[in-house]
C-alpha cells in the first residue's frame, strides 16, 4: 500500500539528507586522508556515494520511490506517475534534506554548518557532462524500474559510481545535490554562481531522458526511481 504524502515527503527528506551527508562527508574524509592525491579522494568519494545510494534506495524506495532528486520527481510527474501537487512536496523535501545533510557533514568534520563554496565548476564541457550524466541516470532509473525492478537500486548505485569518473563534472545529475554542494567549501563544492547553469543542464537532460523513455518503452509505468 502506498504511504501517505507526509510519510513519503519525510522519506524523501531523510534519504536526500543522508545522500548529501555521505557525499560531502566522504569527500572531506578522502581529501584529509589522501595526502593531496585527488584520484584517491575521488575514488573514495565515488564508492561511498554509490554504495550509500544503493542502501538508501533499498531502504526508502518502498515508502516514497526514493527519488532524492528533483529531476527524477519532475520526470515522474510529467509521465503521470506522481501528482504535480505531490511533486512539489517532494522537491521541497529534497532541497531541505540536501541542506540538512550538508550541514551535518560539515559539522561532523569541524567546519561551519554552511559555508559558501569557492570551487569553480563552469564551461561547456562541464555543462555538457551534466546533461549527459542526467540523461544516463534517468534512463538507468526508468528502464531499470520497468525491466529489472529488483535490481534498480544496484544499477543506480553502480551508474553513479561510474559517472563520477566518466564525466568531467563528476556527475552531480541532481539539482538538490547541486544546491547543497554550493554551501560546503570542500572537495565536493561548487560556487553558487555556477549552480544555475548546472541545474539548467540537468533539467534539460531530464527532459530529454523523459521523452526517450516514452519512446523506448511506451505505455509502461515508471515504478521506482532515485537520486
Amino acid at each position: 500500500m502506498t504511504a501517505n504524502l507526509s510519510r513519503r515527503v519525510v522519506a524523501e527528506a531523510i534519504g536526500t539528507a543522508f545522500l548529501l551527508a555521505t557525499l560531502v562527508g566522504s569527500g572531506i574524509m578522502g581529501e584529509r586522508l589522501a595526502g593531496g592525491n585527488v584520484a584517491i579522494t575521488l575514488l573514495a568519494n565515488s564508492i561511498a556515494t554509490g554504495t550509500a545510494l544503493t542502501a538508501l534506495i533499498l531502504t526508502l524506495g518502498p515508502i516514497s520511490g526514493a527519488h532524492f532528486n528533483p529531476a527524477v520527481t519532475i520526470s515522474c510527474a510529467a509521465q503521470r506517475e506522481l501528482k504535480w501537487r505531490d511533486a512539489v512536496g517532494y522537491i521541497v523535501a529534497q532541497i531541505g534534506g540536501a541542506f540538512a545533510g550538508v550541514a551535518a557533514a560539515n559539522l561532523m568534520f569541524g567546519d561551519p554548518p554552511l559555508f559558501v563554496s569557492h570551487r569553480a565548476r563552469n564551461g561547456g564541457a562541464q555543462l555538457f557532462s551534466e546533461f549527459v550524466a542526467t540523461v544516463g541516470l534517468l534512463l538507468v532509473i526508468g528502464m531499470g524500474a520497468r525491466l529489472q525492478p529488483r535490481f534498480v537500486a544496484f544499477a543506480v548505485g553502480a551508474y553513479i559510481t561510474a559517472a563520477y569518473w566518466f564525466t568531467a563534472s563528476t556527475s552531480f545529475a541532481n539539482p538538490a545535490v547541486t544546491l547543497g554542494r554550493s554551501v560546503s567549501d570542500t572537495f565536493v563544492g561548487i560556487r553558487p554562481v555556477d549552480v544555475p547553469a548546472f541545474v539548467l543542464a540537468q533539467l534539460c537532460g531530464a527532459t530529454a531522458a523523459t521523452f526517450l523513455l516514452r519512446w523506448l518503452i511506451p505505455k509502461s509505468p515508471l515504478r521506482s526511481s532515485d537520486g
